[in-house]
């Protein structure tokens, strides 16, 4: 059974702490590690019926709620540091070199 599946199956209603169960799932497919290049983009094709690109849209909406910090808060933190690394990297290669 899929990700999205079970936590759907098992779980209709929002989570107690206010997660959906595509939330929920969503958090529970970023814990996996994926070992082979696009593997990642297949599976979630596959798991959730999105694009890459708008899976990780609700993933950034979704790490910066609350709920998910309360729902997983070591891998919402890795999210977020993963995001601000990121970012300081993509600025740092717009900003002109220093004189």
């Amino acid at each position: 059974m899929r990700v999205a599946d079970a936590a759907n199956h098992h779980r209709p209603e929002p989570e107690p702490d206010g997660l959906s169960g595509r939330d929920a799932a969503i958090l529970a497919f970023e814990r996996q590690w994926w070992r082979h290049a696009g593997a990642k983009e297949q599976a979630i094709r596959e798991e959730f019926g999105l694009s890459a690109a708008r899976y990780y849209q609700l993933l950034g909406a979704l790490i910066d709620r609350p709920e998910a910090l309360q729902h997983d808060p070591m891998l919402v933190k890795r999210l977020l540091r993963l995001r601000e690394s990121r970012l300081a990297a993509r600025q740092a290669r717009m900003l002109p070199p220093a004189d």
